[in-house]
């Protein structure tokens, strides 16, 4: 199935590649932000199912959104997190993931528009719902697909692989994996 699965959850452990988190730029300076630091040790993202899935040494993307024509928006950057997120103040506030990600310089960056040339990206969950909320995902073939893009030295970093398989048990909870535990 190319767009999610056939049981109602668009994501599981064991289909995930990666998480994708977004910035907009037209709304925050995003440019100026990395320019001064380029890593990012947290984020927010919604409470739900997803943000229970997420957990340490899971791979995770930056994308960068906003006006098509001012800037190259797309993959800004590559990392993991560091944590499973917290929950914010109060039940409406988001929570916030610990990261351990670098955006890239600008040559390394990857535009949508290249991605949305390659077959294997097109159906994205970021191009098919850009308004969704924090976390988004790739699945693990649209994530190695995704590193083929990537500049050697970026791909050699460490980051580019995909979290280990999670077999599912008795009623599709997960099974006994080599994975760590804080996975």
């Amino acid at each position: 199935m190319p767009h999610g699965r056939d049981d109602g959850r668009r994501v599981t452990r064991g289909d995930l590649g990666a998480w994708l988190i977004k910035g907009n730029a037209d709304l925050v300076d995003l440019t100026g932000r990395f320019a001064r630091d380029p890593r990012v040790t947290s984020w927010c993202v919604r409470p739900g199912y997803r943000a229970r899935l997420m957990g340490a040494g899971q791979p995770v993307v930056f994308w960068a959104s906003g006006s098509r024509g001012r800037l190259p928006y797309g993959v800004w950057g590559i990392g993991r997190l560091t944590g499973e997120p917290e929950p914010g103040p109060d039940v409406r506030a988001p929570w916030t993931v610990p990261l351990d990600l670098t955006v890239l310089p600008e040559a390394c960056r990857l535009s949508r528009d290249r991605l949305r040339a390659d077959p294997r990206l097109a159906g994205l969950e970021v191009f098919r719902q850009p308004q969704a909320a924090n976390p988004s995902y790739l699945t693990r073939a649209q994530f190695t697909a995704l590193v083929d893009h990537l500049p050697g030295e970026v791909a050699a970093a460490g980051h580019h692989r995909p979290p280990p398989r999670i077999r599912a048990g008795a009623g599709g909870e997960p099974g006994t994996t080599s994975a760590p535990a804080t996975w």
